[in-house]
């Protein structure tokens, strides 16, 4: 059965299939490649919330339709309304820590692009399904934000220093490498993912080793392409290591191996990406390897909340300008140099706000969670 749902307003945005035990949840915006519009957010919270209680549900699939899972949050809508922003990542990053804390298993599909606030909605759960069409991605440095949504937690767990790499530079990851990584669970050929879901349906078990044994049956192990940053990562390591943004930047400017084209990417990347955003980035994924999901989500808002204020930098809004609205994407960061940006400056992101009406992020308090949600308190 499919039914659509509406939600202030706007309909079809999150579409609805029940067959037996199994709730699939289509994101359905493929003209904005999925992006998370403030509607989808509140359904989609909304919806887990009610699986969790509900008995007759054991399993949860996410996907999206159209060629990309979800290429992030709506962040143009954000950046026109500062204090509606506020309110767009506070239940977007309750719904991050709901799905990081599911009693019920969540399968997400991943077939195609999963970026910024798509990420958030899927690396949590307990299933990530890349495909041959998986691209993943957080670019939020070059748009003068930071990798959020949880993403200090995930991506400082990454093996060694590659969560600095893909959360500094916006390194964009094919399923093999998310699958290599850890960012992925499983990889499935596209081909398959109908029959999968087929499978999880007939299943209709709520026992994650049957749920997980059942994905195997479906999935493959693809081959790291030649040319892959993850074949290196050892020049990672040696580089994204270092203690501060310029001493990485110099790091890279001292490795001279042939055909890596990779570190040339990175550096341009790392060139181009606000100052500001590089600086609390880093600092965010190397707090997060010593939180939990929860603290690093009640910290990432605190940092929004200081980006929508514009207290230390407005390149949020800049990068917005630049890449999305006049797309001329020549941003102006001010500060324009890293050695302009502080570190009193990086501290001020991770303070907790001095006015009444913009409080810390207040997430729900959970009992009786599973072994795997627990482990991430």
């Amino acid at each position: 059965m499919v039914s659509a749902n509406s939600s202030n307003g706007v309909t079809d945005q999150v579409l609805v299939e029940e067959k037996s035990s199994v709730r699939t949840l289509i994101l359905n915006r493929p003209r904005q490649l999925n992006a998370l519009s403030f509607p989808m957010i509140s359904r989609l919270l909304e919806l887990f919330i009610a699986y969790e209680d509900d008995p007759n549900v054991k399993l949860v699939i996410l996907k999206g339709q159209g060629r990309a899972f979800c290429a992030g949050g709506d962040v143009a809508a954000v950046a026109n309304d500062p204090n509606m922003g506020a309110i767009f990542f506070w239940k977007e990053y309750s719904l991050n820590y709901m799905m990081a804390t599911y009693k019920k298993i969540q399968v997400s599909i991943l077939d195609g692009i999963v970026m910024g606030g798509g990420a958030g909605a899927s690396v949590h759960g307990r299933f990530r399904v890349a495909t041959e069409n998986s691209m993943f991605a957080m670019p939020e440095t070059a748009l003068g934000l930071f990798p959020d949504v949880g993403a200090s937690f995930y991506l400082s767990r990454l093996p060694g220093f590659f969560g600095e790499y893909a959360g500094l530079t916006g390194a964009r990851l094919d399923g093999s490498e998310m699958l290599a990584c850890g960012l992925a669970t499983h990889y499935v050929p596209s081909m398959r993912l109908s029959s999968l879901e087929d499978a999880l349906c007939k299943a209709n078990s709520a026992d994650q080793a049957i749920v997980s044994a059942i994905i195997d049956e479906f999935s493959e192990k693809p081959t790291l392409k030649e040319k892959s940053a993850y074949h290196r990562l050892d020049i990672i390591d040696r580089c994204f290591s270092r203690r501060t943004v310029e001493e990485i930047l110099s790091a890279l400017g001292r490795e001279t191996v042939s055909g890596e084209d990779w570190i040339f990417t990175a550096t341009q990347s790392l060139k181009k990406a606000s100052p500001t955003s590089l600086k609390i980035s880093l600092k965010a994924i190397r707090e997060g390897r010593l939180q939990g999901v929860g603290q690093c989500l009640i910290q990432e808002y605190r940092m929004c909340c200081h980006v929508l204020r514009k207290e230390v930098s407005k390149d949020f809004f800049e990068g917005c300008r630049a890449i999305l609205i006049d797309k001329d994407r020549n941003p102006k960061w001010e500060p324009s140099r890293l050695e302009l940006v502080s570190d009193e400056m990086v501290d001020q992101y991770f303070s907790k706000v001095d006015d009444k009406d913009w409080e810390d992020l207040v997430l729900p308090v959970k009992d009786n969670l599973p072994a795997a949600a627990f482990a991430k308190l």
